[in-house]
């Protein structure tokens, strides 16, 4: 009788989890974020002016944001987004985040290299002598790619 209780009360509890994760899940639009579509980047309001300085930016006609901000290769694509879904989802969800958001550092290490996959030709002439492969600095120039409408 005991093993019957356990079994109806785990079943009970993992049905109230699936329930509340493919609610959640569903309400916060989340198959919009295994598309490439950058409009599923506004599906948070803290979101809004990246996505609305990359629709008026150059960038907008050659790289979505997985193009910018997930590795080249399948399996760091989707532990990227697997990793930044989990943190935006708990951020947002505890109200827990800065205004404006920022980029963190292991984020803006994939941007920079995604900037090099597009224009590592012509940053390969600005460090031609050095050894030191994080000598160029996009960002110390162009401070926000891609979200920038004017200087």
């Amino acid at each position: 009788m005991k093993a019957g209780l356990f079994l109806l009360l785990l079943a009970a509890g993992l049905g109230l989890l699936l329930g509340l994760g493919g609610f959640t899940f569903q309400r916060a639009e989340g198959l919009s974020y295994l598309s490439d579509d950058p409009a599923s980047c506004m599906n948070c309001h803290v979101m809004r002016d990246q996505y609305e300085t990359w629709n008026h930016s150059s960038h907008r006609n050659w790289a979505t944001c997985n193009d910018c901000h997930t590795p080249k290769n399948f399996v760091g694509k989707w532990a990227t987004k697997a990793i930044n879904g989990w943190n935006h989802s708990v951020k947002f969800t505890t109200m827990n985040f800065e205004e404006p958001i920022r980029i963190n550092e292991m984020n803006k290490r994939i941007a920079v290299n995604r900037c090099l996959d597009c224009h590592g030709a012509i940053t390969a002439q600005m460090n031609l002598h050095s050894t030191d492969p994080d000598e160029v600095r996009c960002l110390d120039c162009h401070g926000n790619p891609g979200h920038q409408t004017q200087r």
